[in-house]
């Protein structure tokens, strides 16, 4: 398995050609096959996988993380560049999404609604499990023993003139099944990065994961929590996590201090194989 981080709020250093912006995409190529999770903000994700040597005409699906701009934003250049893969993502049942700045200023940061409308043929709903094509499962049953970040404590649903705490019920995770371990994707673990790992070995009892890699969405957590998260992901059997996006700067040189050589960024740029 080989992936590419094709977009991330950070670049590698070397790598000044590249577009870095606030969001998240992710390039797989696993057997043969191409899969596109999340898109980032914008179209900066296909000129970035152009610049490394990624047709993205070639992706066969594309998993869409949840219903936030920063992970779909990019839909509408990947919908017009590439004619036939399916988009797998959640159904967003009510309301718009929004985001509550300094407990005033709110914003729109959903998806592009024409997008939807437009493409009917292209975007296919997901709930409860289903393997896309075999050893690559969509799961969305996330039970929460763990706290959730403190962070979603910004992002709300709006309903007609009133809002109300946004669940995350949109909110999904990929994982992906070898015979050596799980591979498991999160674009910014709203339900708990914890509650996400727990849920995949709910699902895969007894089996390693090989890899976990995502945003963990835990910039505004505190330092405490942040180093909990770390020492309990050291006690799964997880071999390596690669993280970036919502993570934060901050936490993640937390996370670092406590976990060591199992955790590492993923910046704009990054190729992975395993």
């Amino acid at each position: 398995m080989k992936i590419t981080t094709l977009l991330e709020n950070t670049r590698l250093a070397e790598r000044e050609d590249l577009v870095a912006q606030h969001g998240l995409a992710l390039h797989i190529d696993w057997q043969g096959r191409q899969i596109l999770f999340d898109s980032g903000p914008s179209a900066a994700f296909w000129d970035n996988a152009e610049l490394l040597g990624i047709d993205l005409r070639q992706v066969e699906l594309a998993v869409l993380s949840h219903h936030h701009y920063d992970h779909g934003g990019g839909l509408r250049r990947f919908l017009e560049g590439n004619p036939r893969a399916k988009i797998y993502l959640r159904r967003f049942e009510h309301g718009d999404p929004e985001a509550k700045i300094f407990w005033i200023f709110r914003r729109y940061v959903g998806l592009d609604k024409e997008l939807l409308a437009r493409y009917p043929e292209r975007f296919e709903f997901i709930e409860g499990e289903r393997e896309l094509v075999p050893g690559a499962f969509i799961l969305t049953k996330i039970e929460k023993p763990y706290p959730i970040p403190s962070g979603n404590q910004r992002l709300w649903i709006k309903e007609g003139m009133r809002h109300r705490p946004d669940s995350f019920e949109h909110e999904l995770l990929l994982v992906i099944r070898q015979e050596d371990g799980l591979f498991i994707f999160s674009g910014c673990s709203h339900q708990g990065i914890l509650n996400l790992v727990e849920a995949t070995m709910k699902r895969f009892p007894g089996e390693p994961i090989k890899a976990l890699l995502g945003g963990f969405h835990t910039m505004a957590d505190s330092e405490p929590d942040v180093r909990k998260i770390g020492e309990r992901l050291l006690e799964y059997p997880i071999e390596s996590v690669y993280t970036g996006h919502c993570t934060g700067k901050r936490a993640y040189e937390v996370l670092k201090a406590v976990m060591g050589e199992r955790l590492e960024y993923l910046p704009t740029g990054r190729v992975v194989q395993f």
